[in-house]
């Protein structure tokens, strides 16, 4: 995902909230979880980048950004 912001846990937290109606509660749960350590910022940076504008994609690339969402937190 090219970007070259970094961006802080807060943001990454911030995002996370902002999406919870839209994220299965399952999803929403695990990486608020995950969210709990300390990660890359290339990790941060890819669920940031997940979750961004998440609400307003296909549910089609929601399924495809939950697998990817899954496969950063197991």
């Amino acid at each position: 995902m090219a970007c070259n912001i970094d961006h802080s846990m807060e943001d990454v937290m911030n995002k996370l909230e902002s999406q919870k109606d839209f994220l299965p509660e399952v999803i929403f749960k695990e990486l608020k979880g995950f969210l709990q350590g300390n990660h890359s910022q290339e990790t941060l940076n890819d669920i940031f980048h997940l979750l961004k504008k998440y609400d307003l994609v296909s549910e089609e690339e929601r399924e495809t950004r939950n697998t990817q969402l899954l496969l950063i937190i197991k």
